[in-house]
């Protein structure tokens, strides 16, 4: 059958969606030796034994395709062993949890159907949506504080039987990346058991700086009604975990999709069958078996978090900080400046110039003590603060 002829471009179009979209990329270029805070990774790195289990790798390994046997095990283990009621096959694995975004949006998502979400929010959820052709229902936080817009969420979830189409997927960043918004688990497990048709994605990257897991709630639902499953009783519940934040596994993507079997299986069927590299596998079984340098890590963290806040407030510096490894910071002077001369110090941060309600504000990611204290020596010469 003969081929339609191209009009209009010297090259076969992709598909509309794909025509009308704009990629989404971050500028992670020029980054290496400089202090990063702009994306919220581990400033330190990942644990010596991941650092050892990796240069213990033979060479001829590098020939051979990646095997998982046993990393959905010590998932499980890491998340509480028989404790969570997780099992491996509830355990999907992915290309970092960008990978899985991906995954379920390409599984579960149609030209047509509805997301719903919270505005701002992470950035590649929107993309995710548009490659799929789905309209974006994005409700914005409640100022001045970014309080969770719950009542407005509750509203666009119709009861089961309703004559409105419910959302195909309803995404919550928990705590939310950029504004820490944090939302009580047990309100996100409400809304779950509202919208039976509604898969309900719950993006756990920064839970580990604020505690706010619905896995703990899930296990002790599991316990109560003797169903031994953590899912049973919501099987539109999805989870995403990472090693990247934490375990400072970042550049070797690796991610966890945690949910009921059947929905885990279905957003698996949409990857490659060695997405996962050799080398993040080694990485993450070492990652996962030092829980004590993740622990530190995060306590590192949060004591320096709350220095820098306590300094900002002092200075009289417009901040907003709650949940995750990062805060706002609203400077008198262009944001673009700001972010320049910090460069120039050798330190990274984030402008959030254009999104919605957090326009003129700098992300600053939050790693140790000595690094906050560098950044903010650095700040008060470029904004023209008081020393001390």
């Amino acid at each position: 059958m003969a081929v339609a002829p191209l009009t209009g471009s010297p090259f076969p179009p992709a598909r509309p969606d794909v025509e009308r979209l704009q990629a989404y990329s971050a500028p992670l270029e020029g980054r290496r030796g400089l202090l990063r805070l702009d994306f919220n990774e581990n400033t330190l790195g990942p644990s010596p034994k991941v650092v050892e289990a990796i240069r213990a790798i033979p060479p001829d390994q590098y020939a051979v395709y990646p095997e998982y046997d046993g990393l959905r095990e010590a998932v499980v283990l890491a998340l509480g062993g028989a404790k969570s009621h997780l099992s491996p096959d509830q355990v999907g694995l992915f290309n970092g949890v960008d990978g899985a975004l991906h995954a379920v949006f390409q599984a579960y998502g149609s030209a047509g159907e509805r997301l719903l979400t919270t505005s701002p929010t992470f950035g590649y959820y929107a993309p995710c949506a548009r490659m799929q052709g789905m309209e974006i229902e994005a409700i914005p936080y409640h100022l001045p504080c970014f309080a969770f817009p719950l009542e407005e969420i509750r509203a666009a979830l119709p009861p089961p039987g309703a004559q409105q189409q419910a959302p195909r997927l309803l995404l919550i960043c928990n705590p939310n990346n950029p504004t820490g918004t944090r939302l009580a688990p047990a309100r996100i497990l409400e809304l779950a058991a509202a919208a039976p048709g509604t898969l309900v994605v719950v993006d756990e990257l920064y839970e580990a700086f604020s505690g706010d897991s619905v896995l703990p709630l899930l296990a002790e639902r599991a316990q109560t009604q003797g169903t031994g499953d953590a899912f049973h009783s919501l099987p539109n519940l999805v989870v995403l975990r990472s090693l990247s934040k934490t375990a400072g596994l970042a550049g070797l993507r690796i991610g966890f999709a945690l949910g009921c079997a059947e929905v885990v299986d279905r957003i698996s069927r949409v990857t490659g069958p060695y997405d996962v590299n050799s080398f993040a596998v080694t990485a993450a079984f070492a990652a996962l078996a030092d829980q004590a340098y993740v622990d530190t890590y995060v306590e590192a963290v949060l004591e320096a978090r709350d220095w820098l806040a306590g300094e900002l407030a002092e200075a009289g510096v417009r901040h907003h900080v709650d949940g995750g490894n990062y805060l706002l910071i609203w400077p008198d002077s262009p944001v673009a400046d700001l972010e320049q001369g910090l460069r120039e110090a050798g330190i990274l941060v984030r402008s959030m110039a254009g999104k919605p309600l957090i326009d003129g504000s700098l992300r600053v990611s939050i790693g140790t003590r000595a690094q906050m204290e560098q950044f903010w020596r650095a700040y008060q010469v470029l904004a023209g603060l008081p020393d001390g």
